[in-house]
């Protein structure tokens, strides 16, 4: 890899640890660009998977006053990222690279339309289970086999996988949208974190390219917090959505 493209992927890793931080979906950014660089696929998408994991603590860093008082909870759903995670990197090892490309879609647009839609469906939510008591700290029974299903899908490609996670927080969960996002970087974090890890092991990867993703994703993860916190939940959730048809419009068109 010559001088320029090195900087070149830095600096995709900076746009896709900003983007991450906000929403999810960097990996659009990173993984083209490994591509043309002519990184082979199997070991662009593993280095990939590995050098945004750094992004994503630093993400969750910058995050760290919405995190205050989650304790139990994003200890509660990590546990379900962490065996998605694994269970999504293992079947990317043994299934065919289409078995998901017509589900990918599908669950992208599920997302955005469910991260339009949350809102009026968590009110719902919330008035079903008032009437029951009140809403569990840690959400709705479904959340965490829905992040364990995220988690999988994120193991596998990760990319759109913040939008899922938003679309299943926003909705299941009574908390202000600012907080739910820092969870989110949190979950991310297990989930490359564990399926990196696998990859690792058993999987080519470039460690060059992982290193200067790492160092550029760091950096794009301060910066998408700053960003991300200054937006009140309208525009926050106005920018999921967006993303999101941006990455369902990438995997339709490509």
């Amino acid at each position: 890899m010559t001088l320029l493209e090195g900087v070149l992927v830095a600096l995709a890793g900076v746009l896709a640890g900003g983007i991450n931080t906000l929403v999810g979906s960097g990996t659009l950014i990173t993984f083209p660009t490994l591509l043309a660089f002519g990184v082979p696929p199997v070991t662009a998408n593993v280095s990939n998977t590995i050098g945004l994991v750094p992004g994503s603590i630093s993400g969750a860093i910058g995050y760290r006053r919405e995190l205050a008082g989650q304790r139990a909870r994003v200890l509660r759903l990590s546990s379900a990222s962490l065996v998605g995670g694994a269970l999504g990197a293992l079947l990317l090892l043994v299934l065919p690279a289409s078995a998901f490309e017509a589900i990918v879609p599908v669950l992208i647009l599920l997302g955005i339309v469910l991260v339009v839609l949350g809102p009026s469906i968590s009110r719902r939510v919330a008035a079903r289970h008032a009437e029951r008591g009140g809403l569990p700290h840690h959400g709705a029974w479904w959340v965490w086999p829905s992040v364990l299903l995220a988690g999988i899908y994120g193991g596998y490609f990760g990319a759109a996988q913040g939008v899922l996670l938003m679309a299943i927080l926003g909705i299941g969960i009574d908390e202000a949208l600012q907080r739910l996002n820092g969870i989110k970087n949190i979950l991310g974090a297990v989930v490359n974190g564990v399926s990196g890890l696998v990859f690792a092991v058993v999987a080519p990867v470039d460690w060059q390219v992982v290193l200067l993703i790492a160092v550029g994703a760091v950096v794009g993860g301060q910066l998408g917090a700053k960003v991300g916190r200054r937006l009140p939940d309208p525009w926050l959730r106005a920018t999921i959505v967006v993303v999101g048809l941006v990455a369902l419009t990438a995997f339709l068109v490509g």
